[in-house]
């Protein structure tokens, strides 16, 4: 494998900026590059851009201002079925209207694939479809639920579902928005396990962006903290959760060790609200 330093990076972002129509600023001179075959974290709190920057790596939404390139080509003139399948995004919240079952709710990633192959569809998936998809079930332990309706299994062998539709795209880049939200702790590490043998094992950058600082700082290769729509610190995770940094961002004391294992920092909350 190319070593990681001379490899085309997946992201370069420059000066991106942008607001909500109506509404304030909501990141603005954002320039960084996200590295191919890491893991990102981004983090900082409420209100700071988190979501709003990963729907623009999407082009879910389009930025104001700046240039987005994704593997050196810019992003605005990617058509969005080049775009989805080099891109899957894995939302908090996804809306199941409709009681798919767990296959055909995974099926859904292939249409990218199979609008290139000017098929119409849903109900148009070959053999090479049908096998991604197990396979892409399999990877996330979810294939014996696989004739089962996905609004009659728990949160976190739905959570595992949505992942194994996102890997049936067979992306480049993952893109997560608080992958573990809601999840109990088993299945929070089980998720994050996951995505690392996936970013190991394929190669698959992946950018999350979760509120947990801990399992961010454990899992990701580097940190981006984000404030006020800005980047504050980005680097590897010794260098993102110090205490100055996230008293600074947060506006709250924190304290911070090292995980007796990874040797990593760890975040915890002494609840001593800063003064003004």
């Amino acid at each position: 494998m190319t070593p990681q330093s001379v490899r085309e990076p997946a992201y370069e972002v420059d000066g991106l900026g942008f607001a909500y129509r109506h509404g304030a600023q909501v990141l603005e001179h954002v320039t960084c590059q996200v590295r191919s075959g890491e893991i990102l974290g981004v983090i900082g709190p409420n209100g700071s851009g988190k979501t709003s920057l990963l729907k623009l790596l999407a082009r879910v939404l389009r930025p104001q201002a700046g240039v987005l390139r994704l593997f050196g080509k810019e992003l605005s003139g990617l058509s969005q079925d080049h775009v989805a399948r080099t891109v899957a995004l894995v939302p908090q919240e996804s809306q199941l209207l409709f009681p798919f079952t767990i296959t055909e709710m995974v099926l859904m990633g292939r249409f990218p694939h199979q609008r290139s192959r000017g098929w119409a569809g849903f109900g148009w998936e070959g053999d090479e479809d049908v096998a991604l998809a197990r396979d892409a079930m399999r990877e996330m332990d979810v294939l014996h639920l696989a004739n089962r309706l996905i609004t009659d299994v728990s949160g976190g062998e739905r959570q595992r579902a949505i992942i194994a539709r996102a890997l049936t795209q067979e992306p480049r880049v993952l893109l997560l928005d608080e992958p573990t939200a809601f999840l109990d702790l088993q299945h929070q590490l089980e998720i994050c396990a996951i995505l690392r043998r996936l970013n190991e094992e394929r190669g698959l950058t992946i950018i999350l962006v979760s509120h947990d600082l801990n399992l961010a700082s454990q899992y990701c290769d580097r940190l981006l903290l984000l404030d006020g729509g800005r980047i504050f610190r980005m680097g590897p995770p010794e260098d993102v959760i110090r205490p100055d940094l996230l008293e600074t961002v947060y506006r709250c004391r924190v304290l911070v060790d090292r995980h007796p294992q990874s040797g990593l920092p760890r975040v915890t909350l002494p609840g001593r609200p800063m003064t003004t």
